[in-house]
């Protein structure tokens, strides 16, 4: 959903940086050696001649020609041994897609990744992916390849009794592509977003005061460095009429907090003062970083370590709302946004995000729409609510990105809508492995 996204997790929240050191070598400077000499015979004066030495031309150096070093492909393809056990723990069994069934309780979502699987069937017959997939780095993915692998796939999808069936299709007939991770040995960084539902007003009231905007219609004209989020809407939010965006407002909320939220998701879903339902989308947004005010209230002294997920940073803004204007201009980044209706969240590719089946990552080194494996641990609600931690493999698209997903050491993991999701995604964040999987030649 063009994502600007999240400090959902310590992971993302905080960011070290190693100083790097240049280093001078010390050359000693040698005396020239000293040549022996031979007495020469003396030569009368007469028969003397002036001695004529030859110069030599002297050149610069010539630079030694620079090593091209070539870059590490984003994915590599490995083996899978044939001895894994116990099957449950392998990769490959997603024993979601197979929950429950008559009578058994939680029915699975075989026919949501399906769904996912046309979403980014309908991708791939556009010219856009084709342009994107001319110049992908892994010169054996091919879109024609990637079309091939969820053709087959969704068959298997369609007709696998069971996770054990499905998984062992899958290990037999299609080759695994590891990601190289943020460490070149496949350490990948998991976090996970959802489109949140918030009540809204299409004027301001003095309940619903905070406002988005839409995008400014000279926008392509503005002038960078951009206007920072201080100076469009103020240290409290509310600059209102001496804004640049005066008249610009789109919708108006009630919480300042939600409507930054907002801008950190790239979307939402409005429950209107009317009882009717809308949308809101990406639409552009300033030049500027992501900067995480997690890691500031960390450095502060404001949280805890622990404390640096959603939910932490949440309770700290509703237990101190003054601390907004401080911490909230930190990210000078502003998005703007578009009324798209009651309409499902859309990805970077231009496709709906299915829950728990749709991913984002950095597209400029991922394959867009390609059907992908997560390895990591996830939050489930059990027992009276409360979330608990398991180890998944699931089968997954990738159809989004995010200016905070770079290098192919990040993902992130669209929970879904509402509540119950933004609970989960607030506090997903760990170490896991990303795989693509592509039928074998």
């Amino acid at each position: 959903m063009r994502k600007t996204l999240a400090l959902f997790s310590l992971s993302l929240g905080i960011a070290f940086a190693s100083p790097v050191r240049s280093v001078t070598a010390q050359v000693p400077i040698m005396a020239p050696p000293t040549v022996p000499t031979t007495p020469r015979r003396r030569v009368p004066q007469r028969q003397q001649r002036p001695v004529v030495i030859p110069t030599i031309p002297r050149t610069a150096p010539q630079p030694r020609p620079l090593m091209k070093i070539a870059p590490v492909p984003p994915l590599k393809p490995i083996g899978l041994s044939n001895n894994c056990t116990p099957k449950y723990a392998c990769l490959g069994w997603d024993e979601q897609l197979f929950w429950g069934g008559k009578g058994k309780g939680k029915a699975g979502d075989r026919w949501a990744l399906i769904k996912s699987i046309n979403n980014s069937l309908s991708y791939l017959e556009k010219p856009s992916a084709a342009k994107k997939y001319e110049n992908y780095p892994v010169k054996e993915i091919t879109l024609d390849r990637v079309r091939r692998s969820l053709l087959r796939f969704r068959e298997l999808v369609r007709t696998s009794k069971s996770a054990a069936q499905l998984q062992n299709a899958v290990r037999r007939e299609f080759q695994f592509y590891k990601s190289t991770g943020n460490d070149g040995k496949g350490t990948v960084k998991f976090t996970a977003y959802y489109e949140p539902v918030y009540a809204a007003s299409r004027v301001r009231t003095s309940e619903y005061k905070y406002p988005i905007y839409r995008l400014p219609p000279d926008f392509k004209q503005w002038q960078k460095p951009h206007p920072t989020r201080l100076e469009l809407e103020g240290k409290d939010g509310l600059l209102g009429e001496d804004s640049r965006l005066n008249g610009l407002e789109l919708f108006w909320l009630k919480d300042r907090f939600d409507a930054y939220l907002i801008h950190i998701q790239g979307s939402a879903k409005l429950k209107l003062t009317d009882g009717s339902v809308t949308g809101v989308g990406y639409a552009n947004a300033t030049d500027y970083p992501w900067t995480s005010i997690g890691r500031a209230l960390l450095k502060d002294g404001k949280i805890t370590r622990k404390q640096t997920t959603m939910p932490g940073i949440i309770n700290f803004f509703r237990r101190n709302p003054g601390a907004m204007d401080e911490y909230l201009p930190l990210w000078e980044r502003f998005v703007f946004f578009r009324d798209k209706g009651n309409t499902p969240a859309t990805g970077s590719i231009g496709v709906p995000v299915t829950p728990e089946r749709s991913i984002a990552t950095d597209k400029s080194l991922m394959p867009p729409g390609a059907l992908a494996l997560v390895n990591t641990r996830f939050p489930y609600v059990g027992y009276r609510g409360k979330l608990n931690y398991r180890r998944v493999s699931r089968f997954v698209l990738d159809q989004d990105t995010g200016s905070a997903i770079k290098t192919p050491g990040r993902v992130d993991y669209f929970m879904g809508t509402g509540k119950v999701a933004g609970d989960r995604a607030g506090v997903t964040g760990g170490n896991g492995s990303l795989y693509y999987l592509l039928l074998k030649e």
